[in-house]
């Protein structure tokens, strides 16, 4: 009896630590016309340590009916957090053409692993005639798909994944006809783009089809565990209108956060570093505001992290901070600084200590949390008695000449003023000369024209006829002459930032904004982002919303800090100088 008993248990165990197989086959849809190319995708999930005892190589059913167009194929393996057992994914991807019309049967995949085989169920698509009408844009336009590539498929909460969005297609030419790249969106993730740079075009990519690289962007998952990234999509111009093309569902295994966090860990991953300073030009006085500047600088999740605050104290007032940033994003992660600009009022004078909060984060890359403490900043206040003791006598005596010509009424100075006495009558005969002479020159003018005219026939034989050139030379010529000279612009606004006088500088940037923009004969900044979309590239344009949205808010913010005028102003001498090119 116990014999059996052993038996049993040691049963259960095997069948509980025994793989699972999982092989399944879909389709991008059911129906297709004789020109479309149908999409495959094999997903094999293999749960366990069943992979390193798979015999076959996947095996394919029947495709006599089908030209196969296309290949590809990619293997992740990752740990499940629930159940902590190692999951091998491997997803194919097949492209197929219809031989004829009809009902056709897809068939069985096939694949042994110890010892089993593992198989597919068959299922029908159906194949339509092509709609004569609408041929001549459905064989450009379903002859191109998209594919979205995920870098590494198993990261931690809030830490990056690179991915790539790549267009395939037979013809060469539906390559170039691929605009408005629209990136995923979801709610647990965050999306922000590299490059809409397109790569050089590569001829035999994926079987006999050719691809390009569209867009390079990075992924920042919000929550742990599997997490499906949607499809990016974009739009193919036809001869009937603009297609919708849409790419490929990537799933990832977002890890949890180690769970031995420091009580003053918030959300920041990566790499970062914490500094505090004071950029006010004058000393500290009591009731008076300074400007504190805290500065967040590294790698990581910059744009959607929570900042370290000031710590409250009974010694200052501190209020809401301004918040500008100067990040990049970049195939090795986003990087930059955040820069939060506070107000803060001292209570009382004497040395004071302005504290931020205790700050840490995760690190990636030693998978490990650091902890940065608190960064400190000493101030001296004075009161209004220390701060007029301190200053010289040049500085009272400015004061002192100030306040008199304020406030004390001056009487006022007589001054000569001296003029030109006119003369009493006008010389007619001196103006009637003046006039015959210039009549004599224009009558004089027109003859050498004449007879310059006249030499020029006799010796071509012909009249020289200026070409008229094309209407886009004609254009061309035109935005030359209308073209802004932007440099002078960019030394004219770098002058008003050093002399603070930022409400002239915001006039300066709005006439240079409008020049620029007639130039392309453009008259709103709406329309003016859609023709750079189309012309500069999604990239530039979109920079330019941006631009034009950071230059709204710090116009009417209601303190200005150097550095972010200094960051504005780079901002806007690296964009329009791309424009101008």
């Amino acid at each position: 009896m116990q014999s059996r008993l052993t038996y049993i248990i040691f049963l259960l165990i095997s069948v509980i630590s025994y793989g699972q197989v999982n092989l399944s086959v879909t389709s991008d849809k059911t129906t297709y016309t004789a020109r479309d190319v149908i999409n495959l995708t094999i997903v094999l999930e293999i749960e366990g340590s069943e992979y390193n005892s798979q015999q076959t190589k996947l095996r394919l059913p029947d495709f006599s009916k089908f030209n196969l167009i296309g290949t590809g194929s990619i293997t992740n393996g990752f740990m499940d957090p629930e159940t902590n057992t190692v999951i091998s994914q491997s997803v194919t991807r097949l492209a197929l053409e219809p031989k004829q019309k009809g009902k056709l049967k897809i068939g069985s995949f096939l694949i042994t692993i110890n010892n089993k085989i593992y198989k597919t169920e068959p299922f029908d698509i159906l194949i339509k005639d092509v709609d004569k009408k609408a041929s001549v844009a459905a064989s450009s336009s379903k002859d191109v798909y998209l594919n979205m590539e995920v870098e590494d498929r198993e990261v931690y909460q809030d830490e990056p994944t690179i991915a790539v969005l790549k267009v395939y297609s037979r013809n060469m030419d539906n390559l170039r006809k691929v605009k408005n790249i629209r990136l995923p969106k979801d709610n647990d993730l965050d999306v922000y783009p590299v490059s809409f740079a397109k790569s050089e075009i590569d001829p035999s990519d994926y079987g006999n089809m050719s691809s390009q690289v569209l867009a390079i962007f990075l992924i920042f998952p919000n929550e742990s565990g599997y997490v499906e990234v949607p499809g990016a999509s974009a739009s193919m111009s036809t001869f009937a209108g603009k297609n919708k093309i849409i790419s490929n569902k990537v799933k990832i295994n977002v890890k949890k956060l180690p769970e031995d966090s420091p009580e003053s860990f918030k959300n920041a991953v990566g790499n970062f570093k914490v500094s505090i300073s004071n950029i006010s030009k004058e000393k500290a006085e009591v009731k008076k505001p300074i400007s504190v500047l805290v500065k967040v600088s590294g790698e990581g999740n910059l744009k959607n992290m929570e900042l370290p605050k000031l710590a409250e104290s009974p010694d200052y007032e501190v209020f809401a901070p301004k918040i500008t940033s100067n990040v990049k994003t970049e195939m090795t992660g986003m990087k930059g600084e955040i820069l939060a600009n506070y107000l803060v009022i001292p209570k009382k004078a004497g040395g004071i200590s302005i504290k931020t909060e205790n700050f840490s984060f995760f690190d990636p890359s030693k998978k490990e949390y650091v902890d940065l403490g608190q960064e400190v900043l000493n101030v001296n206040a004075f009161s209004h008695d220390q701060i007029l003791e301190s200053r010289t006598t040049v500085e009272k005596v400015n004061e002192y000449t100030n306040t008199f010509l304020e406030t004390v009424n001056t009487p006022v100075l007589k001054t000569t003023s001296f003029k030109v006495k006119e003369k009493s009558r006008l010389h007619w005969n001196i103006l009637f000369i003046n006039i015959a002479i210039l009549i004599a020159l224009f009558i004089a003018y027109l003859i050498f024209k004449n007879w310059q005219k006249k030499r020029r026939l006799q010796k071509t034989g012909e009249p020289v006829v200026k070409p008229l050139g094309t209407i886009a030379e004609a254009e061309k010529e035109i935005r030359e002459q209308l073209k802004t000279d932007v440099d002078d612009y960019f030394s004219y606004l770098e002058n008003l930032k050093d002399k603070e006088d930022y409400e002239k500088f915001f006039q300066t940037f709005e006439e240079l904004d409008s020049e620029v923009r007639n130039q392309y004969f453009q008259s709103s900044a709406e329309d003016f982002a859609g023709f750079l979309e189309n012309y500069k590239g999604a990239a530039i344009a979109e920079e330019y919303r941006s631009l034009t949205q950071k230059i709204q808010i710090e116009k009417f913010a209601p303190v200005k800090s150097s550095e972010g005028m200094d960051i504005l102003l780079s901002s806007i001498v690296n964009l329009y100088s791309q424009i101008s090119k």
